[in-house]
């Protein structure tokens, strides 16, 4: 279903949308360059605009800058969300004396072990942007990968002390296996702080390629398990097979040398998301879609809401059965972004 947008509607709306900040009410992330990049991605370009007026109420003016971040200085404000505007100007700059896949290449391996700042949000923001890129270069599309990289860095948030569990075989069965938190509180970073095991699933890949197909292999398990399990946190656990798929959409763009610990970082991602909004238990039952794929994507725009959109999108790469079953229950679970 790629049928990326080729009319200049995504470089206008990438255009209004970096007059905003990457988040809002200092916490919660800004959506929507992300949205408008997978409807466009997927033929809907005309919807753009309509949906950007929705959801224009969840947006804030740009961050307010704080002292430039430069070659020298770049690690002491690495993580620091206050240089988000200093964060995305360094990376502004830097795309536009360097091709954006050596950017990408170089700042990749920087920002891979704190993938998980922002809720993950930051990783999947490249992902679109990259996908953008791949499909044509242009002014904007060059500036929301500097705005993505920029977020991921003033959010990087490495994790540690999480003690290994045998892994069971395949990617779904070893997301069965993660044990849920024993006490689940608070937000993304409490229960991220929670997490203390998870099995290492595909700990001894060392071949690019078998990176490749066990991510792709994990992309399609989390995004199956949300259709059972997604009403553990309609919202959040979307996140364990968005990103994930960023960074799947991402390989191809880097060195092969940074496919394994790609794979290893999504894993953890993904793993960790699972034990965090874990429900007690399956549904009981997932009825099949008996809707195509198209059909699919215009439920969950008719919906509106921004995470139904981008697992939507997610589901369309996975582009079976249960994944579009899994859109369909996030439709089911989820608030519509204009309640009627």
């Amino acid at each position: 279903m790629d049928a990326h947008d080729t009319t200049g509607t995504l470089e206008e709306a990438l255009e209004r949308l970096h007059t905003s900040g990457p988040e809002r009410l200092g916490r919660l992330t800004n959506h929507a360059p992300m949205v408008v990049e997978a409807l466009a991605a997927h033929g809907q370009a005309g919807a753009v605009h309509r949906w950007l007026d929705l959801y224009r109420p969840k947006l804030e003016d740009f961050p307010t800058p704080v002292a430039p971040v430069t070659h020298t200085n770049w690690r002491e404000a690495l993580g620091d969300p206050r240089r988000a505007a200093d964060w995305i100007g360094y990376f502004g700059q830097a795309l536009a004396e360097q091709p954006w896949r050596d950017v990408l290449a170089a700042w990749w391996p920087r920002l891979l072990p704190g993938l998980y700042g922002g809720s993950t949000h930051p990783v999947i923001r490249v992902g679109h942007a990259v996908r953008a890129l791949e499909a044509g270069g242009s002014a904007p599309r060059l500036a929301e990968l500097a705005h993505g990289l920029g977020y991921w860095a003033a959010r990087h948030r490495p994790v540690s002390g999480i003690a290994p569990l045998p892994a069971a075989p395949g990617a779904a069965r070893s997301l069965d296996a993660v044990p849920p938190l024993a006490e689940p509180r608070g937000g993304f970073p409490d229960r991220l702080a929670a997490v203390r095991r998870l099995p290492l699933w595909a700990e001894d890949v060392t071949d690019p390629e078998t990176a490749r197909a066990h991510l792709t292999e994990l992309v399609r398990a989390a995004t199956h398990r949300y259709a059972t399990h997604g009403h553990g946190e309609a919202t959040m656990l979307v996140h364990a097979a968005t990103a994930p798929n960023a960074v799947l959409r991402t390989l191809g763009c880097l060195p092969r040398e940074l496919w394994v610990p790609s794979l290893r970082a999504a894993w953890t991602a993904s793993a960790a998301v699972t034990a965090m909004y874990a429900p007690p238990g399956p549904a009981d039952h997932v009825p099949a879609p008996g809707r195509t794929a198209q059909e699919v994507l215009e439920r969950a725009l008719a919906h509106g809401d921004e995470h139904v959109i981008k697992l939507t999108d997610t589901a369309l790469d996975v582009g079976d059965e249960r994944a579009l079953a899994a859109a369909l229950r996030a439709v089911e679970l989820s608030e519509p972004l204009v309640p009627n």
